[in-house]
């Protein structure tokens, strides 16, 4: 029988925060980082690393905040912060190279480090992971530092006296995960359920996230800037979007000009985890990108 264990669950230093990552094994294999997106975990990829562990050394981090990396004390949730502790991961794991697969709020940070270190990436996947429209980006700034910085303020303010959601039993998370995304099947709104939350000591349970990472921060670089990252990058980059996602596709908004290699399938019958929603054709999709020249 071919039997493999499952990953084991490492650390690494970040901003004076323990971040939390768990490695496949096959260390003498290419490396391959698949990064999560917001209010979700690390072990919500068990299912594409079982099918890539054989042909590369897979390592899957929690974002701060996410999973069982640490919560940031003074809830800094950032573009900035996150983009810095992707790329402590890398210098951490020290290969030349990495081939990232990264989902939404993950998918943007990996953008990001990717144009800001083209040299250190060989090839991307992005799934629904450039943040908002352009539009919306722009209506932000267009609003002004001011009364930005009032609603962040404000928002901080009520995180700060919301307690995180209790359910009595495990299984009452499990229901509020099968509401959330309907696509899920039963086994894996079950497994992301059972990795995704933290037992109470009165007994109840909690999603492992912390509340603040809702909180999006007023510090953002301008749109202008993002943009010049996306064309820094020189790495082929698949684009993969959900037809039934909330999340716009940059082929309606004009994103997708700023990636001159970059590749974009979009999927019927699939939300925004569409890896989860349409998970053998997204497998296919992935290893013939990966294994493409």
């Amino acid at each position: 029988m071919d039997y493999q264990l499952g990953p084991t669950s490492n650390h690494f230093v970040s901003q004076r925060l323990r971040l939390n990552y768990v490695d496949w094994g096959n260390a003498e294999a290419p490396p391959l980082i698949l990064q999560h997106g917001g209010r979700d975990h690390c072990r919500s990829w068990d299912w594409v690393a079982e099918e890539l562990r054989r042909d590369w050394h897979v390592i899957c981090p929690d974002l701060r905040g996410h999973g069982d990396s640490e919560w940031s004390p003074e809830g800094h949730y950032s573009m900035d912060a996150m983009v810095y502790d992707f790329a402590q991961l890398v210098h951490t794991l020290g290969h030349e190279k990495v081939t990232i697969v990264a989902h939404s709020l993950g998918g943007n940070v990996a953008t990001r480090f990717t144009g800001l270190f083209p040299e250190k990436v060989e090839k991307l996947v992005n799934i629904e992971g450039l943040g908002p429209p352009k539009h919306i980006r722009q209506q932000m700034e267009e609003r002004g530092v001011g009364l930005r910085m009032r609603q962040w303020i404000d928002d901080k303010r009520k995180a700060a006296g919301r307690s995180p959601r209790k359910y009595a039993t495990r299984r009452d998370a499990y229901e509020r995960m099968k509401e959330e995304n309907s696509f899920l099947t039963d086994d894996q709104a079950r497994h992301l359920t059972i990795h995704g939350t933290n037992r109470n000591e009165d007994g109840t349970w909690s999603w492992k996230f912390d509340n603040y990472v809702n909180v999006w921060s007023v510090a953002d670089i301008p749109t202008g800037d993002v943009i010049d990252l996306w064309q820094a990058i020189t790495c082929p980059i698949l684009m993969l979007w959900g037809k039934n996602s909330f999340a716009q596709s940059p082929s309606t908004d004009g994103r997708i000009e700023h990636f001159p290699s970059a590749r974009l399938i979009e999927y019927e019958d699939a939300g925004h985890w569409l890896h989860h929603d349409q998970f053998d054709r997204f497998m296919a999709d992935v290893k013939a990108f990966l294994a493409s020249g």
